[in-house]
C-alpha cells in the first residue's frame, strides 16, 4: 500500500494529508490560533480554585482560562506522586505521539496505564492556591464553549522515546508484542537512566541500540533543563516551550513508519523538513519532495473534494444505502439507512449487506473526521444473531486501523452501537466550520406555512388593542409570496374577523422568521354621490 504525506504550507494555515492509495484517510489543521496550542508549556497563573469539582481555572494568556483536574496536578510541596499502575504497566497505544493525537504531540497521559493516585487528604485546595505560578502543558486545546485542558505532568516526546520527568516509569508500547523485544529495551534503559524520570518507548524503538537510546535520552534531558532554566526567567503568564508544528510533527511521528515520502509545496519549508531530517534521523534515507505544480497540490492530489465531502451530514454507499452523521454538544449520532439499496435476495440479506457496508464507512469517517467523545451508531435491525455477530466483528476489525484510542461496546437490543474516542483536538467540522449565522446553529427553520399562521395568530391578538384602522406587515418575500398565493385564504379570514384591511409587505433584509406588524390611521376619501 502506497502511503504519502501531502503537506499544503502557508505562513499562517499549515494543512497535512495522509494519502494510502491516493485516498485520503486522516487530514492535520494548524492554524495560528488557540486551537494549536496542544503540546506547548506555560508558565500560568491559578485563576481559581474550585474544591466543589476538584478542579482549578489556570490563567495561561488566552480569552479561556484553562482547566486542570486534581489528578492533573503534581504536589510540588512535597514532590511526591503516589502512583498507581493497572496490572498491565505498559501504555496502551502507541506512546503518548500516538498518529491521530499529532496535534497533542504527547501531552495526554493515558489514565488506562498509569494515574495519580492522590489520597483523599490530597484535595485541589491542598494543592492549588489562587495567584500561585505553576509551569503546566496543554493537553487538550480548547474544544468549543470548553477552554484548554492542562496538566504538570510534563511529556516531551522524541522519534523512539518519551520522557515524563514528573514520572518514575517505564514504558513500552503495546504495539511491541515480542516479549524478548521488549526485555532487551528495558535491559537497554537501565544501566543508563541516571535519574528518577519516566521514560516510554514507541513502536519506532523497535531493533535500536543502546547508544541511539542513550543519544535520545540525552536529548530530551537536555530540552527538559532548557525548559526549567527558561520557567525560572518567566513570570506568569508566559509561553516556556513551543511544541513541533504539524509539518515537523508529521515527519517525527509518520514518516518512515506510516508514509512512504512527503510532498510539499513550500520551498523554505522543504528546506526546514531536510534540515530537520538531518538533525532527527540523520541515518534513515527518507524520501522528500518539493511540490511545484502550477495548480494548488490539494486540488491536484483531490483532496480538496475529499475535505469538502467530509463535511456533509449525508454520506452514500455504494449499493445505494447511505449514513447521516449528526453532531450534538455532547455526543455524535450515526444513522444507517438502506436508501436506494433494495438488494438481489431477501430482506435480511440486504439489510446485512448495509450495515456490512456501513461499517467500512463509518470507521473511515470517524478516522477522516476525526470524531471523537461518545459516539452512538444506529444500525438496521437485524434478527439473526450470525448477522448481528458479524457486523460486530467487522465493526471491532474495521476500527483496529484507527490508532486513537477506542472502545466498543456489544450491539444492544435496539441494534446501537455505543463507543468512546479519545478527543484531543477539534475535529474537522469545528475546525474549518461554524453554527450556520441563519440558524444559529439548530440545524431547522419554521416552515413558510408555520410563520404564515403564527402572524395570523398575532393578528388576532393584537387587533382588539389597536385604534388604527389599518394593518400593515413586514415579511420577508418568501413570507410575502406566500401570502399572496397559497395562504392568501388567510388574510382574507382575518380581513373578515377584524373588519380591517391588511396590507403585506416584502423585506429583502428580513431573516425568513423576521416580521413586525405596524397599525395606523388610514383617512378615507368620501366622494358624494
Amino acid at each position: 500500500m502506497l502511503k504519502e504525506l501531502v503537506v499544503n504550507w502557508t505562513p499562517h494555515e499549515t494543512r497535512v494529508a495522509l494519502l494510502e492509495n491516493g485516498t485520503i484517510v486522516e487530514v492535520f489543521i494548524e492554524r495560528e490560533d488557540e486551537s494549536s496550542i496542544a503540546g506547548n508549556i506555560y508558565k500560568g497563573r491559578v485563576q481559581r480554585v474550585l474544591p466543589g469539582m476538584q478542579a482549578a481555572f489556570v490563567d495561561i494568556g488566552f480569552n479561556m482560562a484553562a482547566f486542570i483536574y486534581v489528578d492533573d496536578v503534581l504536589d510540588t510541596a512535597s514532590h511526591t506522586m503516589y502512583q498507581k499502575f493497572e496490572q498491565d504497566t505498559d501504555i496502551e497505544n502507541d506512546g503518548p505521539t500516538d498518529v491521530s493525537d499529532m496535534e497533542t504531540s504527547g501531552i495526554e497521559k493515558s489514565h488506562n496505564s498509569w494515574k495519580a493516585d492522590l489520597t483523599p487528604e490530597c484535595n485541589i485546595e491542598d494543592l492549588l492556591t489562587e495567584g500561585q505560578e505553576i509551569l503546566v502543558q496543554v493537553a487538550k486545546s480548547s474544544i468549543g464553549t470548553k477552554g484548554p485542558r492542562v496538566t504538570t505532568h510534563i511529556s516531551l516526546a522524541g522519534r523512539y522515546m518519551v520522557l515524563m520527568p514528573t514520572v518514575d516509569h517505564i514504558g513500552i508500547s503495546k504495539r511491541i508484542e515480542d516479549e524478548e523485544e521488549r526485555t532487551r529495551l528495558k535491559d537497554l534503559l537501565l544501566p543508563i537512566r541516571k535519574n528518577k524520570f519516566g521514560y516510554i518507548f514507541r513502536t519506532q524503538a523497535q531493533g535500536i541500540d543502546q547508544a541511539t537510546i542513550k543519544k535520545e535520552i540525552d536529548f530530551l534531558n537536555n530540552t527538559w533543563d532548557d525548559i526549567m532554566t527558561r520557567s525560572r526567567s518567566l513570570s506568569a503568564t508566559a509561553l516556556v516551550h513551543k511544541d513541533l508544528t504539524v509539518t515537523f510533527r508529521a515527519v517525527r511521528d509518520l514518516l518512515a513508519n506510516e508514509a512512504d515520502k512527503l510532498v510539499i509545496d513550500s520551498r523554505q519549508e522543504y528546506k526546514n523538513v531536510q534540515n530537520f531530517l538531518k538533525r532527527l534521523m540523520p541515518d534513515v534515507n527518507l524520501s522528500v519532495e518539493l511540490y511545484q505544480g502550477q495548480e494548488s497540490i490539494f486540488d491536484a492530489y483531490n483532496i480538496e473534494a475529499d475535505v469538502a465531502r467530509s463535511l456533509k451530514k449525508k454520506v452514500w454507499l455504494k449499493s445505494g444505502g447511505y449514513i447521516i452523521i449528526e453532531q450534538t454538544e455532547a455526543l455524535i449520532a450515526i444513522d444507517v439507512n438502506t436508501g436506494r439499496y433494495v438488494g438481489n435476495h431477501n430482506f435480511d440479506e440486504t439489510i446485512l449487506k448495509t450495515n456490512l457496508e456501513a461499517v467500512k464507512e463509518i470507521a473511515y469517517q470517524i478516522r477522516l473526521r476525526n470524531m471523537g467523545g461518545i459516539i452512538i451508531i444506529d444500525f438496521i435491525d437485524m434478527k439473526k444473531e450470525s448477522h448481528k455477530e458479524k457486523v460486530m466483528s467487522r465493526m471491532n476489525g474495521a476500527m483496529k486501523k484507527d490508532k486513537s484510542q477506542t472502545n466498543i461496546l456489544p450491539l444492544t437490543e435496539l441494534g446501537l452501537v455505543q463507543m468512546t474516542r479519545k478527543r484531543t483536538r477539534r475535529n474537522l467540522t469545528r475546525t474549518l466550520c461554524k453554527p450556520c449565522f441563519y440558524c444559529n446553529g439548530n440545524g431547522h427553520l419554521l416552515s413558510g406555512k408555520s410563520i404564515c399562521h403564527k402572524i395570523y395568530r398575532d393578528l388576532i391578538s393584537e387587533a382588539s388593542d389597536i385604534m388604527g384602522n389599518h394593518f400593515t406587515v413586514k415579511v420577508h418575500p418568501e413570507i410575502a409570496q406566500l401570502f399572496h398565493g397559497r395562504e392568501k385564504h388567510l388574510i382574507a379570514s382575518l380581513e373578515k374577523q377584524i373588519s380591517k384591511p391588511i396590507a403585506i409587505y416584502p423585506e429583502p433584509h428580513y431573516h425568513i422568521e423576521e416580521y413586525h406588524i405596524f397599525e395606523s390611521l388610514v383617512k378615507q376619501d368620501k366622494t358624494q354621490e
